[in-house]
């Protein structure tokens, strides 16, 4: 695998991360919901099971912006120690 493509391959799993960060986030926002709804329920195991649920959640999501932050800086350096132009990759895009 040429460096473009190694380059174009990490880009790919960049956007999947992202991808995965948007779920997760997802995620917390619908336990979020579904607790909003339970207030007027009252339903204690549903609470105390959103609780474990919703820190889970929150652990992935942390989980994965870290991988994020650390998968970004790692792409940059490969383009930069590789001299990958976005010149280049824009005539390999066309």
């Amino acid at each position: 695998m040429d460096k473009i493509e190694k380059f174009k391959s990490m880009e790919k799993i960049l956007r999947e991360i992202e991808d995965l960060k948007n779920s997760e986030t997802a995620v917390i926002k619908k336990i979020g919901q579904i607790e909003t709804e339970n207030m007027n329920l009252n339903i204690q195991d549903l609470e105390k099971s959103l609780g474990a649920i919703y820190d889970g959640a929150y652990k992935n999501l942390e989980n994965v912006e870290t991988l994020h932050t650390s998968f970004t800086e790692t792409v940059s350096d490969f383009k930069e120690k590789n001299n990958i132009t976005d010149e280049m990759l824009m005539e390999i895009r066309e």
